[in-house]
């Protein structure tokens, strides 16, 4: 019977892999629908409970405040338990509490809910990259690119049909519908982990020493850390309140949520081609100039002729944000062993999306101070300079492990 390698590190049948593999493709499908499938309905869901554009910004905070800190503690969980079981329990929860957000009766439920919601996804974020390394480190671009793709078209999908679904029943069954894959992802993770060998979640020496692994002293970490912080910064801040940018210049609710969608299908792109490059170039920080410089375009052309150039400047912030699946490349490529991927994916995401939760609402704060989205989008478009310089560091030719003694 055909072999591959497992997390462990020892031989397993290859139809463990293929679990694995269907695990991972289900995961990244619903890594992103419950805060894409959800931010196009906030005017709608807001009419409906009673709040307004501070609570909306909040809302829009909460995936990247969640991602960041259950993000950051998932590797601690998974030393203990595995990375399956982790992913399991992660987004049984997810599954969990999408149903208590669709039933949300006042927005303090929604709101914790939706924390509920996105502390399993932020899980899930960190330890798929550390399961591609372990089960498919032979193919590391390819997977990479399917599991980010598939990732990309939930993305994609859920903005594109959150309205007309909401408006076709309610907001309540367009919000609660997701609840369903991710319910079957979390079974698959549970099927996988009651198949695996008793002995494969037994920690090994090479994931206690990974465990000790000083992150904080290396350079490439820290260029991840920051480049992964404004990017993530960018895209909440696109998918939070590009809708309310377009209505606010007299388009509709239905162009928002149709724009967002456009937005995440450049992902998809950029998740089969970015991948390939990361891993064929030695250093790919021409990628990390690129993006910024379309990025930029994208915000001033919104700022500048919001109606009159949508498709455009929407296509320039989707390709400009493909420093993403860039992260999530160098992240494996950085790194020598599963172990290490799951530290440093921990380090990168953890702290990453924490800095990355103030730009939703301190970008709706600005605009009720301003009135007006010149400032929020010249402050967004700002956040490339420090994301190249980060870039430099984040992709330069050197492991994790040579520059984060244990």
């Amino acid at each position: 019977m055909a072999t591959t390698s497992s997390p462990s590190g020892t031989a397993r049948p290859s139809r463990l892999a293929l679990w694995a593999g269907l695990a991972i493709a289900l995961t990244a499908v619903n890594l992103r629908t419950a805060v894409t499938g959800f931010t196009p309905l906030l005017a709608i869901i807001g009419s409906d409970l009673g709040f307004g554009t501070a609570l909306a910004g909040l809302l829009g905070t909460v995936p990247a405040a969640s991602f960041g800190v259950f993000g950051f503690l998932a590797p601690v969980v998974t030393r203990r338990f595995g990375l399956e079981r982790t992913a399991a329990v992660a987004l049984g929860l997810t599954a969990l509490s999408l149903l208590i957000r669709a039933l949300s009766p006042t927005p303090f439920v929604l709101v914790l809910s939706t924390v509920l919601a996105l502390a399993g996804i932020g899980a899930a974020n960190v330890v798929i990259v550390p399961l591609v390394k372990a089960w498919f480190a032979d193919r590391l671009a390819l997977a990479t690119s399917l599991y980010l793709i598939l990732m990309q078209a939930g993305q994609f999908i859920a903005p594109l049909i959150a309205v007309p679904v909401a408006e076709a029943t309610t907001w309540r069954f367009s919000v609660g519908v997701w609840a369903g894959p991710v319910a079957v992802a979390a079974l698959v993770w549970l099927i996988l982990t009651v198949r695996l060998p008793a002995d494969h979640h037994a920690p090994t020496p090479t994931a206690v020493s990974g465990a000790r692994l000083r992150i904080g002293r290396s350079s490439t970490a820290w260029g991840l850390v920051v480049l992964f912080a404004m990017v993530s910064l960018s895209n909440y801040g696109i998918v939070t309140w590009v809708p309310a940018v377009l209505t606010d210049a007299g388009g509709s609710a239905t162009l928002g949520g149709t724009m967002v969608a456009l937005y995440s299908a450049w992902g998809m792109l950029a998740a089969l081609v970015v991948p390939q490059f990361a891993t064929r170039m030695a250093n790919p920080f021409v990628v990390v100039v690129a993006c910024s410089v379309v990025l930029v375009v994208g915000y001033l052309g919104l700022l500048l002729s919001p109606l009159e150039g949508t498709l455009i400047w929407v296509c320039a912030l989707g390709i400009g944000v493909s420093t993403f699946p860039l992260c999530m490349t160098l992240i494996n490529r950085r790194t020598r062993t599963p172990q290490s991927a799951s530290a440093v994916s921990g380090f990168v995401q953890g702290i990453g999306y924490g800095l990355a939760c103030f730009g939703p609402i301190s970008l709706g704060l600005l605009r009720e101070a301003t009135g007006a989205w010149t400032i929020p989008l010249l402050t967004l478009a700002a956040t490339v300079i420090p994301g190249v310089i980060a870039g430099w560091f984040a992709c330069r030719p050197r492991f994790v492990e040579d520059s984060a003694p244990r």
